[in-house]
């Protein structure tokens, strides 16, 4: 093999080595972002791993809101599905809208019985309940046979729509 040959040959596999650790890269920090969502009644039956960035949503239990005496911070409560609820620890400041029989999504960890909280996500207003805690009520009333009354699983009607729909207005100064 001659000199040129070999250096094109040597080009060609760096070339094809900085790809492939570029793909795996890329890959690697996909893995790292994905966070898999549990209902409460999948997290009472143990199907959430232990130790792991996992997603958990539900309605806050009525009753359920403890905060720690000694730190405003700490503050315990219990989210549910109406079929099965898990008791959750969160550090921080709630979202303003956090409330008792309202939506809630958190990310954390299961550590034994406890779903450890590093965020909370309330909603944002009284129609709107995360897609993923929407369609976990709506299995669960189907499963039991029970078909809800209200649009109280339904997701928020995006704006777009929302007006084609009557259910949006808009008023100016100048009216």
């Amino acid at each position: 093999m001659n000199a040129v040959r070999r250096k094109k040959l040597i080009w060609v596999a760096a070339t094809l080595a900085g790809a492939i650790i570029a793909v795996l890269l890329v890959i690697y920090a996909i893995g790292q972002q994905t966070d898999y969502y549990f209902d409460p009644s999948a997290i009472a039956a143990g199907e959430a791993p232990q130790n792991k960035r996992i997603r958990a949503g539900g309605m806050v239990v009525k009753d359920s809101v403890r905060r720690d005496p000694n730190d405003d911070l700490k503050v315990q409560f219990a989210i549910t599905d109406f079929n099965a609820s898990v008791p959750v620890s969160y550090q921080g400041i709630l979202p303003d809208l956090f409330a008792e029989n309202s939506g809630v999504v958190a990310t954390g960890e299961m550590q034994g019985e406890v779903f450890v909280a590093s965020e909370v996500l309330a909603k944002h207003d009284e129609n709107y309940m995360p897609p993923e805690v929407a369609a976990s009520l709506k299995e669960e009333h189907a499963a039991k046979g029970v078909a809800p009354t209200s649009e109280q699983f339904s997701p928020a009607i995006p704006v777009k729509n929302a007006a084609d729909k009557g259910n949006h207005s808009t008023n100016t100064l100048a009216e």
